[in-house]
């Protein structure tokens, strides 16, 4: 039937408990102009990408017009938990009215605009200042407080100072950060119309590649490409040890590599994996916790990694292909270390494999599911031609919807003649169910990009007054005092910057403000190569998806796994340990990342490979067997050894580890022949 096409079935959807909402359904007015919203979005992006790329302001503007008319019909200023009343509903009318105006203003004066560029009317600046103040409350209604508030605290830095409105505030701010402040005027045109402020080159990356992609997520997920992964995953890796677990890992990460979001995907396949995971005997909390890790891992896994790949191509002009080819390595290692942490626990607790009753053959998956294999593939090959992503991200989303309707047409003439006819669906049913199915791709591509347009817009204004006041120089020096000049103590201090702004912004939003403040001085002071500056910053950028006291991925996980946050939380932070170690090879290896002579590359990975292993062992004080404490600790400097810039030490950790992982082995092997277990 056509309808399998849209939604697979299986052995494990009887496994999975509805989801729960206790959101306050929006009236449907609204719910009709969200779809009409959305759909039109869609359309304006596949034109723009596919068949007539528009001007830079063009582009950005209407882009963020549509995004922010939909996110204040989404998001009420009520809250999703609450009836809206009058007041309420005028706010919002208020609100969306002028998301109408700060969108398209530039769009439809852009040429007057150019015409007077640096002699800006009063129109303009009012303009401008609607635009910031509507800017921040969608992004307090989408994004969080937390954002919002980040925002509000640059742009009133960016006021204190002897010309500014808020000298008073200069004078209290330490000498390193002073500057001579900036009226309104000078603020307005520089975050709103100019290039270097909301409609920079965040909004760039999102307003173009990013929307496609996660448009390309969402139109796979309604046609039921996610419970084809998740399927796949169990089929592959169910019968071992751990295998609920296993598959969560594989599923979520290659998920999570198209859908954009950790916390979506969290949310996403959390509900197919954590119960199952649980029932095999994995503590509610560690089941969240490495759905969490899993979901985080998703996003520097390749081909898309979410917004990420995009935005260090465009900040480092190393073409995109490159990127995704280089970050294969490394994802491959964080994979590693969340699936060995899954194997050593499954090991410890004496875990067993599902049968193979309960679970789908890889045979029959492929049978049912193979052609969402096929817009992956040309994903590649088109990538691979070195076609451009905007362009590569359209021709991906209609092979998504042309193989939906052959392959729905294929089983509709082959099955529906032997269907009872009361149960076939009609021609007109199956095109109406397919039409709902767009629909409901416009509708979910256009709200998970919501939260990364809006952040990167937000984005767009700290990095505009980074570059107006001079910030990032300042920066540079504060970081180069504080560091000493030592790189491990500068890398430590970005982790923690991390840390700290993944509170209050998202993935995307912390690594663009880490990137503009800190890659100056790792690049120019410390040498590190600029690629390879990119990559760490956007690693860490993640950490605060599992970190607590703030990580949402891990809050996410916990509400599924019927666990406590926190502890949650710091079973994710533990798992997700690979977002510490494997930047650090990056920096001291750099031969994994830029390349080099075969045999040093090779040598690299070989480090990078023992080391991850021994660094997990060490944490577990497990591999294969128990650890003694003292083979433990020399582990722990086998793995440090691995990460050193000498020579002489590489060899020595690297050959440790070796030692010692493979005597633990030898230990476990002895002791299973010594004392067989029943079968």
């Amino acid at each position: 039937m056509l309808k399998s096409i849209f939604r697979q079935k299986g052995p494990l959807a009887a496994d999975i408990p509805p989801p729960v909402s206790a959101a306050v359904e929006r009236p449907w007015p609204i719910r009709l102009a969200v779809i009409i919203l959305s759909i039109a979005l869609v359309l304006f992006q596949l034109y723009t990408a596919g068949i007539n790329p528009l001007g830079l302001f063009y582009q950005r503007s209407i882009h963020l017009g549509f995004i922010l008319m939909i996110a204040f019909l989404v998001f009420p200023v009520t809250g999703p938990n609450r009836k809206q009343g009058p007041i309420g509903a005028l706010i919002d009318t208020v609100f969306f009215a002028l998301a109408i105006v700060s969108g398209f203003y530039i769009a439809i004066f852009l040429n007057d605009i150019i015409d007077r560029a640096g002699f800006w009317s009063s129109t303009d600046v009012t303009v401008g200042v609607i635009a910031v103040i509507t800017l921040l409350e969608a992004s307090r209604r989408v994004v969080g407080k937390g954002i919002t508030i980040i925002g509000i605290v640059f742009i009133l830095y960016a006021m204190a100072g002897p010309n500014g409105p808020l000298p008073w505030l200069g004078d209290i701010m330490p000498g390193i950060l002073n500057h001579r402040g900036y009226p309104i005027d000078r603020l307005a045109a520089q975050l709103y119309l100019g290039q270097e402020g909301i409609f920079g080159l965040p909004l760039g990356v999102a307003a173009t590649y990013v929307f496609i992609f996660v448009l390309f997520g969402a139109v796979l997920e309604v046609t039921g490409a996610g419970h084809f992964f998740i399927e796949l995953a169990y089929a592959a890796t169910g019968r071992r040890r751990g295998g609920p677990a296993k598959a969560a890992v594989v599923a979520s990460t290659a998920m999570g590599s198209i859908s954009g979001s950790t916390i979506a995907n969290v949310v996403t396949t959390g509900p197919f994996t954590i119960p199952l995971m649980k029932r095999l005997g994995y503590k509610p909390a560690q089941a969240g916790g490495i759905e969490a890790a899993a979901s985080t891992g998703g996003q520097i896994t390749p081909p898309l990694m979410g917004a990420g790949a995009f935005l260090i191509a465009e900040y480092t002009g190393v073409p995109y292909l490159h990127i995704v080819l280089v970050s294969i390595f490394p994802a491959f290692l964080y994979f590693l270390t969340v699936y060995l942490f899954v194997h050593i626990i499954a090991i410890k607790q004496n875990m067993k494999g599902m049968s193979a009753s309960e679970l789908p053959s890889v045979r029959e998956v492929m049978k049912n599911g193979w052609h969402f294999m096929v817009p992956l593939a040309i994903l590649m090959y088109l990538l691979v031609l070195g076609i451009s992503p905007m362009r590569v991200g359209f021709w991906a989303v209609v092979s998504v919807l042309i193989v939906a309707v052959l392959k729905g047409s294929y089983d509709w003439l082959r099955f529906a003649p032997t269907t009872d006819r009361a149960k076939r669906p009609s021609i007109g049913e199956a095109l109406k169910l397919g039409g709902l199915k767009l629909v409901e791709a416009c509708e979910v591509g256009a709200r998970n990009a919501l939260t990364v347009t809006i952040a990167c817009a937000i984005g767009g204004i700290i990095v505009g007054i980074i570059g107006l006041t001079g910030l990032g120089l300042k920066f540079t020096s504060m970081m180069l005092a504080f560091s000493g000049g030592y790189v491990l103590l500068a890398l430590l201090l970005v982790l923690i910057a991390s840390l700290i702004l993944g509170f209050g912004l998202p993935v995307t939003a912390a690594y663009i403000v880490i990137i503009i403040l800190v890659g100056p001085a790792l690049n120019q002071e410390f040498g590190i190569p600029l690629l390879i500056v990119h990559l760490v910053v956007f690693w860490y950028s993640q950490d605060s998806n599992v970190t607590p006291p703030v990580a949402l991925a891990g809050f996410a996980a916990a509400a599924i796994a019927r666990s406590g946050p926190m502890e949650t939380s710091i079973q994710a932070w533990k798992f997700a340990k690979g977002l510490y170690i494997i930047p650090m090879f990056m920096v001291f290896n750099p031969e994994i990342i830029i390349g080099g002579p075969l045999p040093i590359v090779l040598w690299n990975g070989a480090l990078a490979l023992a080391g991850t292993v021994a660094f997990v062992a060490v944490l577990e004080g497990f591999f294969q067997t128990r650890m003694h404490l003292v083979l433990r600790v020399l582990l722990c400097l086998g793995g440090i050894g691995c990460l050193s810039p000498y020579p002489a030490a590489e060899i020595a950790g690297f050959f440790g580890c070796v030692a010692i992982l493979g005597h633990n082995a030898w230990l476990a092997w002895r002791n299973d022949r010594t004392n067989p277990q029943p079968a």
